[in-house]
């Protein structure tokens, strides 16, 4: 079987899932925002480590097939506002109020492109274009703009311009300011998401090229001859050279949902709800009847793009997000402290408060045995925060304090995923991420949800999720009004087109499974070609066995449920569990990587696949 691993990089832990047949090990990292490429390899050399028992990478890298990747990066990037400054070139001076008109509620068009916007008109003579295009986007650039994005009314329009652009200005210059022509980036039907494709992706790939550039060098110097592939958003991989930001956008997400699928399918389940917690952001998706919800044209932050997408939602409330007052209210993110300086338990400098803080303080959280013992957490450090950024303006006491801000925070995750509740019908939430254990049960119960599965790869389950990836590229033409001839034609060349970028890719067309469909889509006939080359994928066992028997404690710990009471409760390894083991809580169970809490009224299972699953006794 192949050796392949499986990398997922959040904005505060990157994990990393090696995977051969049914055997998988698996482990995290700090994420390293300077240099991305840093914790990659962080995680590879500690995967070595677990695998041949002593540190190993250049062992790891020659021994596997593929490595595939997938980053929160772009997610946050656009959730955090931290890019590029980008203008937009135009002929057309409505365009930009149109673009504002599809998404008002979120600002985004003000946030990344403002007033930097130069309507250019491509009827004049070709000397004056000239002079108005030179000096536009100087203006343009001297307000700060990073990058461009034209956006003519017409094909002929960008082509003129582009023209006209490498004629006037030496390509050194254009290259420092890198110009996207939106009518060239993607094929649609809808012009407005056309436009804010090239927008979104203009934005995204700074982001994205830094890393995955650095990372490919580093490789390089190990000699190793099968390429990084990129995990995309459609739940499909490809090289780096073969793909764009756009595509990466929310893909973590994309492996978790393929994860929740797998889950549905091993245990059953007809409506599941992924909550995939990390440090900057919670992901939510669903799968029901096995298949994930996703669109044929996805949209990103309410903006419709011209990619396939599935339906993940993006909320900044995650392990990092900072809890704070405002106003005389406590409030949850969408800022985030990341990994660097991190939570203020971390010891890295952080002087924010986050969930992490007060999970500590509460007791959920061992400081002696966070991420399997490897960061030791400093309570006292949490302590000064939250005393000093919530406790004191609220003028209340610090329990109170903790109390009202895992309130806080479970009500706001619960708010991420309950409009995705289907009413009348059984669901299940699978929690994953570093964060979803712990507050899981507490967002479920308050919409009124019974059923709650923490996988035991939880910690690293976006990434485990990657594992049922293949390869593959996808093709577009719009056939209205063509022959049977001229559809033949325009196949052979879309069969062509795939037969270059799969060879590109390492694998011959023959070695490709051609799937051909035919859409209608604003009035126009589309078709469609995806091209896929199929990687192993692992098998996930489900069920539980009949018999059932006690869990067995590992010791007890002290945890805070309210401002005047602490509770005395039972510890659980999920690993030394059995099969079958059960508990009723108040618990907290101990996993790989995470710390899930049980509050009074859930019972646990363990089952056949050692995944825990918990059910709500009061409600159910």
């Amino acid at each position: 079987m192949e050796r392949l691993i499986n990398i997922d990089n959040g904005g505060t832990l990157t994990d990393i899932v090696v995977g051969s047949g049914a055997d998988f090990t698996f482990t995290k990292t700090l994420t390293t925002p300077v240099d991305l490429s840093q914790c990659l390899f962080d995680a590879m050399t500690k995967a070595s480590t677990q695998l041949f028992g002593e540190s190993n990478l250049a062992e790891l890298l020659h021994s596997t097939t593929h490595i595939r990747y997938s980053s929160t990066q772009g997610t946050n990037a656009l959730v955090e506002r931290k890019g590029p400054l980008i203008g937009l070139i135009t002929d057309d001076p409505t365009l930009a109020e149109t673009l504002r008109s599809v998404e008002q509620k979120n600002g985004l068009f003000d946030d990344l492109i403002g007033n930097r916007v130069a309507v250019v008109n491509a009827d004049e003579s070709p000397e004056q274009l000239a002079r108005d295009l030179v000096a536009e986007i100087n203006r343009l650039t001297t307000a700060g703009a990073e990058r461009l994005v034209v956006a003519a009314t017409s094909l002929e329009r960008e082509h003129l311009y582009k023209r006209t652009m490498l004629k006037n200005f030496p390509r050194h210059l254009l290259g420092s300011v890198p110009i996207l022509f939106s009518r060239e980036f993607a094929s649609d039907t809808n012009r407005t998401r056309q436009i804010w494709s090239g927008i979104l992706n203009s934005f995204l790939h700074p982001t994205v090229e830094r890393f995955l550039y650095s990372a490919e060098h580093r490789l390089r110097a190990y000699k190793v001859k099968n390429p990084l592939l990129i995990y995309r958003n459609d739940g499909a991989s490809s090289r780096v050279a073969k793909s764009v930001a756009l595509k990466t956008y929310s893909s973590g997400p994309r492996g978790g949902l393929e994860g929740t699928r797998a889950l549905s399918e091993a245990y059953g389940l007809k409506n599941v709800l992924m909550i995939d917690v990390g440090g900057t952001t919670t992901d939510v998706g669903a799968v029901a009847d096995s298949t994930i919800s996703s669109d044929r044209r996805g949209s990103v932050q309410g903006v419709g793009i011209s990619y396939e997408m599935s339906n993940v939602h993006s909320f900044g409330v995650g392990g990092s997000s900072i809890i704070t007052v405002r106003d005389g209210k406590i409030t949850v993110g969408p800022e985030s402290v990341g990994a660097a300086p991190g939570p203020a338990c971390f010891g890295f400098g952080g002087t924010q408060a986050t969930i992490t803080d007060v999970n500590l303080l509460l007791g959920v959280l061992d400081p002696e045995t966070y991420l399997n013992g490897e960061m030791a957490l400093d309570a006292e450090r949490s302590r000064a925060v939250i005393t000093k950024t919530v406790a004191d303006p609220l003028g209340i006491s610090l329990e109170e304090a903790l109390i009202r801000m895992e309130e806080t925070y479970s009500g706001r995750l619960a708010e991420a995923f309950a409009a995705l509740l289907i009413s009348g019908q059984e669901t299940t939430i699978a929690a994953f991420g570093g964060g979803g254990p712990m507050s899981a049960c507490a967002a479920a119960r308050s919409v009124g949800v019974n059923h709650v599965l923490v996988p035991r790869l939880a910690a690293v389950f976006s990434a485990y999720g990657i594992s049922f990836s293949d390869i593959a590229q996808s093709y577009e033409t719009d056939v209205t009004g063509f022959t049977p001839v001229a559809i033949d034609t325009a196949k052979a060349v879309m069969r062509l087109d795939a037969a270059r970028d799969m060879f590109q890719e390492g694998h011959d067309i023959d070695d490709c499974e051609l799937q051909w469909s035919d859409l209608v889509e604003d009035g126009s006939e589309i078709l469609s070609l995806k091209a896929v080359f199929r990687l192993p994928h692992p098998v996930l066992d489900g069920g539980s066995p009949t018999a059932t028997t006690p869990a067995v404690t590992s010791g007890t710990r002290e945890v805070r449920s309210s401002a005047t009471q602490i509770d005395t409760v039972s510890v659980y390894l999920l690993d030394e569990q059995k099969p079958g083991a059960t508990a009723s809580g108040p618990a907290i169970v101990e996993g790989p990587f995470f710390t899930a809490r049980v509050p009074l009224g859930w019972n646990l299972a363990v089952s056949n696949a050692g995944d825990l699953l918990l059910t709500d006794s009061i409600r159910s």
